[in-house]
């Protein structure tokens, strides 16, 4: 049997700057992912490919905003015929509508699984490796009780100012909060994982030799009611944590998680800082009680690791995606192993 591997790639790592953000951006970014991925197929792993979005979703939510903004009220002067759809919106009561947070989730999911799955399925025909990407669009369920409905926290969306915030508070009911100095922002819940729905899928396309796309973004969040109805709801699952959990309840051998930097560091930005090679479960946790991971970024990460490593996983990985096959080869990369 091929040993299964969980690798998550970071939303952020599909845009490579400000003046590189268009969809043909981004697919150049997943064909370099890609490439990687590929090179761990050929080394004899079956993979799991996660990744987040939340660009994609800030991307989403802009568009209704700046369309609203240009049009107004008033038809645009290309159109020039009364069932132009662009006089509709223009000229409706409400304008564009906007597209609600678990949908973003699940069109990003889609959009992203697609380009993965095509870049994948050139540079297998390139190498003559006889497999097929397939992407499920994943609920993840999450507690409708968790603390961070109570408490928003998760910026999504673009900058407003403090007239256009009080206005969305009111008309939408969205949490807004100021976010140094640049302006207001929509901030949402992020709970914690707590289910996969779709993971009989996810295992039975594993089992079929197939290459998976799958909680993407950390999944479409979801409630579910005491019948067992499940209903999306407006929120942000980490990334990184939905993985662990795919990693977890599929038993994947090893846990990757790619990142912007080689290898994990204490100190980090400091004249003392330490690069981590192989730390132990209890070391990554004194290490995160003492402080070294910042939240935002390399927190969640070490997070999400000894979370696997608790629930039996045997290694997990952080590294940078260029930098895969190496570490998977033991040379390079951070690898936390159990005590």
């Amino acid at each position: 049997m091929a040993k299964l591997a969980v690798v998550a790639v970071g939303g952020n790592s599909l845009i490579k700057d400000n003046k590189h953000q268009t969809v043909p951006d981004q697919y150049k970014a997943v064909e370099e992912t890609c490439i990687h991925i590929a090179d761990m197929v050929s080394e004899g792993y079956n993979v799991v490919v996660t990744h987040g979005n939340g660009p994609q979703v800030g991307f989403i939510l802009l568009r209704s905003e700046v369309t609203n903004k240009v049009l107004g009220k008033k038809a645009p002067s290309c159109c020039n015929t009364p069932d132009c759809e662009l006089r509709k919106i223009s000229e409706s009561s409400s304008g564009l509508h906007t597209v609600p947070l678990d949908s973003c989730g699940a069109d990003t999911q889609g959009a992203i699984g697609y380009q993965i799955q095509q870049a994948l399925a050139n540079e297998f025909l390139k190498r003559g490796i006889k497999k097929q990407a397939a992407t499920v669009v994943t609920q993840v369920l999450v507690d409708a009780n968790d603390p961070s409905f109570k408490k928003p926290s998760k910026p999504i969306g673009g900058f407003y100012s403090k007239e256009e915030a009080e206005k969305k508070q009111k008309e939408e009911g969205w949490d807004m909060v100021e976010d140094a100095g640049r302006g207001y922002r929509r901030v949402v819940a992020s709970p914690m994982p707590l289910e996969i729905i779709e993971e009989k899928a996810i295992k039975t396309l594993i089992q079929n030799d197939f290459i998976v796309v799958a909680v993407g973004g950390g999944g479409i969040p979801v409630i579910k009611s005491s019948h067992g109805k499940l209903s999306g709801t407006a929120a942000v699952i980490d990334k990184d944590f939905a993985s662990s959990l795919l990693a977890s309840n599929i038993s994947a051998d090893v846990f990757i998680i790619s990142t912007a930097v080689d290898k994990v560091a204490l100190n980090f930005g400091t004249p003392n800082q330490k690069n981590l090679d192989t730390i132990t479960l209890s070391e990554a946790k004194k290490y995160m009680q003492e402080g070294h991971f910042k939240a935002g970024s390399m927190l969640p990460k070490i997070k999400a690791a000894i979370t696997f490593l608790e629930k039996g996983g045997k290694k997990a990985i952080i590294t940078q995606p260029e930098s895969i096959i190496k570490a998977l080869k033991g040379q390079t990369g951070t690898h936390i192993i159990p005590d």
